[in-house]
């Protein structure tokens, strides 16, 4: 934009400063002709600016919205804003660098960190999970691929048990109790087969548990520091990492959930998020998201025919870690986070390079509907 008001300046000046446009024609054709896109251009970019904030500020004040939205298009931010309280007891507002649970976000992180390995040579996705854990004693262990446990086809009983409407009764399974990863994939990920290996997609966070603690075995260190070193360090995400009960961070908003049986907001269940670890357990901020999402599209963290692998979709158009949805024309790539009132959604079209991240500590809003409604309204628009 400064480009294009320099060169119509640089013409005007040159050209019409003294009263000599007669005597350039040509001149004068080409810099009404700038004059006029300048125009256009300034007016489009405008008016979908003030369509986009109108959209995003109106569905926040309809849907209850709490949290924070980040739109990148073309590389280039288009709009930033948080909106409601990060700490109800204190009612301190939510800032654009509030960190935020991330959820299942981490489920990206964690299959980047395994393809790195298929890379490297050290990971064949058709082998099975003992051909790395051979201390695994689940029945899966040798009929179970990585590439299985990466498109949740494992057929393994699902770790996770417990439903939204039951669980402020009775609790989330085994996340009351503070666990290391590898007593976790022993206790709780060794589940019987119960559907056929790749025939059945079935949302299992004890898979990316497995993935977790394949990684903990390769590198001989921790999930955690695993991440930093890979991801987090070399990308600047000095706001990121994983929850403990054990570390305060500071910035990271408190989750705030409601059910059916409540008529009012309450602080997050008791639970230890770290158990959900390599499925799970990453805290984030909007502008360190961006950071993946950029690296990962422009092929900084695995090469393009990798990434191709990681956005192929298999059963429930589900690739590695993420879905793939929309026309051929709107194609997008879909991560969702959610654990009990923190929530967050992350979408990238891949045809038409727009970005939409959205993080919030409250239940209250459809954040998949919220993003989709952005995305229609930006690219419905586009010449």
């Amino acid at each position: 934009m400064k480009n294009i008001f320099f060169v119509f300046t640089l013409l005007t000046f040159t050209h019409g400063a003294s009263g000599q446009h007669n005597q350039y024609p040509m001149i004068n054709r080409i810099t009404k002709m700038i004059t006029l896109f300048i125009f256009v251009f300034v007016n489009n970019a405008s008016a979908q600016s003030s369509s986009i904030k109108a959209l995003v500020e109106s569905y926040a004040s309809q849907h209850q919205f709490n949290g924070t939205v980040l739109i990148q298009k073309d590389s280039k931010v288009i709009y930033h804003k948080s909106f409601g309280v990060a700490e109800r007891a204190f009612n301190s507002p939510i800032t654009n660098d509030t960190k935020y649970q991330v959820c299942s976000f981490t489920k990206t992180f964690t299959a980047v960190l395994i393809l790195q390995l298929v890379e490297q040579g050290k990971i064949d996705l058709q082998k099975k999970i003992i051909d790395y854990l051979p201390d695994y004693k689940g029945e899966g262990g040798s009929k179970v691929s990585i590439h299985q446990l990466l498109n949740h086809t494992s057929g393994m009983k699902n770790t996770d048990t417990a439903k939204d409407e039951n669980f402020l009764k009775y609790g989330i399974g085994f996340y009351h109790k503070p666990y290391q990863l590898k007593e976790i994939v022993a206790n709780f990920c060794s589940n019987p087969i119960i559907n056929e290996p790749g025939t059945k997609f079935d949302y299992n966070n004890g898979e990316y548990m497995i993935l977790g603690r394949i990684l903990e075995v390769i590198y001989k260190m921790n999930y955690e520091a695993i991440l930093d070193r890979q991801i987090l360090s070399p990308l600047g995400m000095r706001n990121s990492g994983l929850i403990s009960h054990y570390k305060l961070i500071a910035g990271l908003a408190t989750p705030y959930y409601k059910d059916k049986s409540l008529d009012h907001l309450i602080p997050n269940i008791p639970l230890y998020v770290e158990d959900f670890s390599a499925a799970g357990a990453m805290y984030s901020c909007t502008k360190d998201m961006m950071q993946f999402n950029n690296a990962l599209f422009t092929f900084k963290l695995i090469k393009k025919e990798t990434l191709q692998q990681l956005l192929t979709p298999g059963l429930d158009d589900y690739g590695y870690s993420v879905w793939i949805r929309g026309n051929k024309e709107f194609r997008r790539m879909e991560r969702y986070g959610r654990i009990a009132g923190a929530n967050g959604v992350w979408f990238h079209y891949l045809n038409d390079g727009l970005s939409i991240i959205i993080l919030s500590n409250t239940n209250l809003t459809d954040l998949g509907d919220y993003a989709n409604q952005i995305g229609n309204s930006i690219l419905s628009k586009k010449p």
